[in-house]
């Protein structure tokens, strides 16, 4: 199975080290292989050194793809820490 969808960054400080930290944290808890892209660049949604590669400010937009098995309930769960601006107020 394969989900891929795009979100645009809402929150303040955009794709910094705390969110990025946040979605490998969620990343890793599923048996998937989760991308993230911006700009053409893709890294692995697993390594926080290269989520914090993309360098995404607010407004920006990042691409994420699942690929595996459970690729649906990683993609939900990723995109409502999006959606919720990583939990920043």
């Amino acid at each position: 199975m394969k989900e891929t969808r795009s979100f645009v960054l809402k929150n303040e400080l955009g794709l910094h080290a705390r969110a990025a930290a946040l979605l490998v944290n969620v990343s890793s808890q599923y048996k998937s292989r989760i991308f993230l892209e911006k700009d053409g660049i893709r890294v692995n949604g697993k390594s926080i050194l290269g989520i914090l590669t993309l360098a995404c400010p607010k407004g920006g937009v990042i691409t994420v793809n699942a690929e595996g098995g459970d690729a649906r309930e990683a993609m939900e769960k990723i995109a409502e820490i999006i959606e919720n601006k990583f939990g920043e107020a």
